[in-house]
């Protein structure tokens, strides 16, 4: 695959000012929907309601429209060829099953549990906790798209790794929750684990496989080239109004209690910056080329948060510190992750400067023939 080397993520081709200044943007919507929240609750309180088995389907429609430039681009017949990026998914198997939950446990008990326990009601302690951890224990299933394609990621790994992790989430999601948690039986959300593969990976892939052969069958790949132009612009749009949603639904928690959420959201974001720079760096270390590292670090650092939420209701209830830590997750989740993408775009030409990342893109010594 051809890679750019910008400098910056201003240089990134095709890189439009409202995608230069795009976290101008994101820091406006927030700001909007904490205030629309507050302000004007009814209409949050109504699309928030419009859900089932915890996935809100507002959001989801927009989580469509986000990833569906991703998956346009994505040949099945190439996915043969991610066997060659089996290092970025070591990489990102690593962190998101053996660093990740227990990263984020460690966090949760220095900071909730000691560092900032003065400021935080005693009682909901092991509960806002019990949440982090929760929340880490599954690695995201929609967004990371999103983060990928902002990245200039390699959509067919993307997609791979995606599927490979919601196959392990089945199997490894409940055990580790309940090592971390001391609890004998989780009782896993599975209507919503199920609902939310099929809504954020199977529906989207096939409409998006049906909208390519389409294109490509009209006007070739250049039709396919200008339709993903159209819906690069709608696919930001749908980032920003997720964002007011996602704020607008809890504008009210920030206004009552904005101390618990910060403090809540200090071990979140260290472990999302954490969890990307180590997988950026053992990436870097193992050859593994930029447009797999990239999405192979925001993919170690993303959380599932329909999942986490869902588990923390049905485990300590919808009152409980639990289901707010969840929720801080949601409201962190976005623009931290746009500032990794945008800290991986920035590094790109160090990135590539590193002596494994060369020696594996350079063209290998045909042998003589006898």
């Amino acid at each position: 695959m051809a890679e750019q080397s910008p400098t910056a993520p201003a240089a990134r081709p095709g890189m439009s000012v409202f995608e230069r200044y795009l976290s101008i943007w994101v820091a406006l919507c927030i700001v909007a929907g904490v205030a629309l929240g507050h302000f004007l609750p009814a209409p949050f309180q109504m699309l928030g309601a419009l859900e089932v088995a915890s996935v809100n389907l507002p959001v989801a429609v927009l989580i469509w429209l986000m990833i569906i430039p991703m998956l346009v681009k994505i040949d099945f017949g190439a996915l043969h060829q991610v066997k060659e990026h089996w290092r970025g998914i070591g990489v990102t198997l690593f962190i998101n099953w053996a660093v990740k939950p227990f990263s984020m446990a460690l966090l949760a008990w220095l900071f909730i549990g000691w560092l900032f326990a003065p400021w935080l009601p005693a009682g909901q302690i092991p509960s806002y906790i019990a949440g982090l951890i929760i929340l880490a224990a599954a690695p995201c299933t929609a967004m990371v798209f999103v983060w990928s394609n902002l990245s200039d990621g390699e959509p067919h790994f993307t997609l791979s790794q995606v599927a490979l992790n919601d196959v392990i989430m089945v199997f490894a999601f409940a055990p580790i929750v309940a090592l971390l948690l001391g609890l004998s039986a989780i009782v896993v959300p599975w209507e919503t684990l199920v609902l939310s593969v099929v809504l954020y990976i199977v529906v989207p892939v096939i409409i998006a496989q049906l909208l390519r052969r389409r294109l490509l069958e009209r006007g070739g790949q250049p039709a396919l080239d200008r339709v993903l132009g159209l819906l690069q612009p709608l696919s930001l749009a749908a980032l920003l109004l997720t964002l007011v949603l996602l704020f607008g639904f809890q504008g009210e928690q920030i206004i009552e209690q904005p101390l618990i959420i910060a403090l809540l959201a200090v071990p979140i974001i260290i472990q999302v910056y954490f969890n990307s720079g180590l997988a950026y760096l053992l990436s870097r270390q193992f050859g593994v080329a930029h447009c797999v590292a990239a999405p192979a670090a925001l993919i170690g650092a993303s959380n599932f948060f329909e999942l986490a939420v869902a588990a923390a209701i049905s485990l300590f209830g919808f009152e409980s510190g639990a289901a707010l830590a969840t929720v801080v997750g949601v409201l962190v989740e976005v623009p931290v992750m746009l500032s990794v993408v945008r800290i991986v775009n920035a590094s790109r030409d160090w990135y590539e400067r590193g002596a494994a990342v060369q020696r594996a893109a350079a063209p290998q010594p045909v042998r003589a023939q006898v």
